[in-house]
C-alpha cells in the first residue's frame, strides 16, 4: 500500500469516528470510493462506484444504509477534519493587520429532473434560475508551504418552506454574523450587497461592488444660499459613467495611494465614512468605505467596500483571498465526478453532496501535504507546481514572444503558413467554397466525423 493511501485512509478514520459504531465504516467505504475517483467511473452512481472500489453487494447495502439512514451530521464530520489539519500544523491561516478572511459563497448541484424539489438558483451560463440543491459554502483561507489552500468551515443547506436562493443567502449571513470571530473578517462577491450585511448584522466584511455602485456622505452639504435645502448627503461615485450620451464624472476621491504588488504598481482612490444612498445623514447609521483598485493587469478597475479600517493593500489581499472557496465546489464536481448524482429522497439529495464538498476539500489539501506522485511510468521525477504566490504560469513564456516585446513595432511580422483563407467543403458538389462563407448548419459529415479540407500548401 503506498504512503497517499495509507495517509488518506488515516485521514478518513479520524474524520469518521465520531459517527456512531457501523455508521462510521460505511462512511468510510463511501469517502474513500469518492476520493479513489470510483465515482468518475460509475458517473455519480453510488451502488457501481462502491463496487468498483472493491466491496460486495451487501458490504455495499451496508454502505448505503449509513448513508441514507445513519444517525451523522456533516458539521460534526466537518469539525473532526479541522481539528485533525490544525493538529497536524502544515496549514497556516492568512493574517492582514490581524484579522483573518473567511470566505463565503453559494453553490447548487444542478438537479433539473429531480421531481418534487422547488429550490432554484441562479445559473450563469443558462443566465436563469434553474432546479437545483444549493448551499451556503464558508471556509477559513490559510496556506500549505506557500500554496493558497481553504479548509471547510461550514456547509449550510437550505431547508424549510421556502428554498429560494434569497432564503439561503440570508442563512449563509445571519450565520456569519453570530459565527465570526473578533478577529476574522468576511469576504463576499458581488451576489451580496452593502444592505444585506448590515441587515444580517456582519460586523466586519469586505464585499465586492459594482462599477456603477454609489454611496453618500453622512453630513449635509454647505448651503449655497438659493433654492431648496438638501435632505441628504452629497452623492458619491467612484466611477465615470456615461448616461444618454453624457459623461458623469467620477467623484474626487478622499485618498489617492499607490503601491506595488506581484512587480506592478496598483493607483488606489478611496472614500471614507460614507452611507447608503438612500439614506439621509445621522450618527447612527453604519457607515462604509468604498476602495477602487486601478490594476494594469486587468482593464476593468475593481471597486470594493468595507466596513474596517485597514490599509488598501491589505484590504487588496483580502479580498484575493476569496477565490479559494471557488475550489471547494470544483473539487467536488470535476474532480470527484459528483456533478452528476443519482439520489432522490429529501435527505439524500442534501447528504451526498455535503460529503462530495468535503471530500473535494480533504483531495484539495491532501494533494497540497503529499510528496509528488507519478502520473506515469514516464515522470521518473515528478515535482510539484510552483505556489500561487510566485507568479502566473504563462508570465514566462508570453515575455519570449517575439509580439510581446518592447521593440515590436519595429519587427517584420512572421509570414503566415498559408496565407489564403481556410476553405471547407460545403455544398453538395464538394467544391471548395471560402471559409468566410462557411457556417456551422451546412457544415458536411463524413464518416460520422467532423471534417474540414484544408488547402494544400502547394495551392497557397
Amino acid at each position: 500500500m503506498s504512503t497517499a493511501v495509507q495517509t488518506m485512509i488515516h485521514v478518513l478514520e479520524h474524520i469518521v469516528q465520531v459517527a456512531p459504531i457501523g455508521t462510521d465504516l460505511g462512511l468510510l467505504f463511501l469517502l474513500w470510493s469518492m476520493l479513489n475517483g470510483s465515482f468518475l467511473l460509475s458517473r455519480g452512481a453510488i451502488f457501481p462506484a462502491l463496487q468498483t472500489t472493491g466491496l460486495d453487494k451487501e458490504s455495499s447495502r451496508r454502505s448505503w444504509a449509513a448513508f441514507r439512514y445513519g444517525a451523522w451530521s456533516i458539521e460534526k464530520l466537518i469539525a473532526a477534519w479541522q481539528k485533525y489539519v490544525q493538529a497536524e500544523g502544515k496549514w497556516q491561516s492568512h493574517r492582514y493587520e490581524g484579522y483573518r478572511p473567511v470566505s463565503v459563497d453559494w453553490t447548487a448541484f444542478w438537479r433539473p429532473q429531480l421531481k418534487g424539489w422547488k429550490g432554484k438558483m441562479f445559473n450563469r451560463l443558462a443566465q436563469r434560475a434553474l432546479p437545483g440543491v444549493a448551499f451556503g459554502v464558508i471556509v477559513d483561507v490559510g496556506e500549505v508551504e506557500g500554496q493558497r489552500i481553504p479548509l471547510l468551515r461550514r456547509i449550510l443547506r437550505i431547508e424549510g418552506e421556502d428554498l429560494s436562493e434569497k432564503a439561503l443567502k440570508k442563512k449563509t449571513l445571519q450565520w456569519v454574523a453570530t459565527a465570526l470571530a473578533e478577529n476574522e473578517i468576511a469576504v463576499f462577491d458581488a451576489g451580496v450587497k452593502i444592505s444585506h450585511c448590515q441587515e444580517a448584522g456582519v460586523p466586519r466584511y469586505v464585499v465586492r461592488m459594482a462599477s456603477n455602485c454609489t454611496g453618500r456622505r453622512n453630513f449635509l452639504p454647505k448651503y449655497k444660499g438659493r433654492g431648496r435645502r438638501r435632505t441628504r448627503g452629497e452623492l458619491v461615485r467612484p466611477l465615470a459613467r456615461t448616461r444618454k450620451g453624457h459623461v458623469i464624472p467620477a467623484s474626487k476621491p478622499d485618498i489617492e495611494r499607490c503601491f506595488t504588488w506581484q512587480g506592478r504598481e496598483i493607483q488606489v482612490h478611496g472614500w471614507k465614512d460614507l452611507v447608503l444612498s438612500q439614506l439621509e445623514p445621522d450618527s447612527d447609521h453604519e457607515t462604509f468605505s468604498i476602495w477602487v483598485f486601478f490594476d494594469p493587469l486587468y482593464q476593468e478597475p475593481l471597486v470594493l467596500a468595507t466596513n474596517v479600517d485597514l490599509t488598501p493593500e491589505s484590504i487588496f489581499a483580502i479580498y484575493l483571498d476569496r477565490w479559494p472557496v471557488e475550489q471547494v465546489p470544483l473539487a467536488a464536481k470535476q474532480i470527484i465526478g459528483l456533478h452528476r448524482q443519482f439520489v432522490f429522497a429529501l435527505e439524500s439529495i442534501q447528504r451526498l453532496p455535503e460529503l462530495a464538498l468535503l471530500a473535494g476539500n480533504i483531495l484539495t489539501y491532501m494533494a497540497a501535504v503529499l510528496p509528488p506522485m507519478p502520473t506515469g511510468w514516464w515522470d521518473r521525477h515528478p515535482k510539484k507546481h510552483l505556489a500561487a504566490s510566485a507568479g502566473p504560469w504563462h508570465k514566462p513564456i508570453f515575455s519570449l514572444s517575439i509580439k510581446n516585446m518592447a521593440n515590436f513595432a519595429k519587427r517584420t511580422p512572421l509570414p503566415s503558413i498559408c496565407p489564403r483563407a481556410l476553405r471547407g467543403i460545403g455544398a453538395k458538389s464538394g467544391i471548395l467554397d471560402p471559409f468566410s462563407s462557411l457556417s456551422y448548419p451546412f457544415c458536411k459529415v463524413q464518416n460520422r466525423n467532423m471534417r474540414f479540407a484544408v488547402t494544400s500548401l502547394a495551392r497557397c
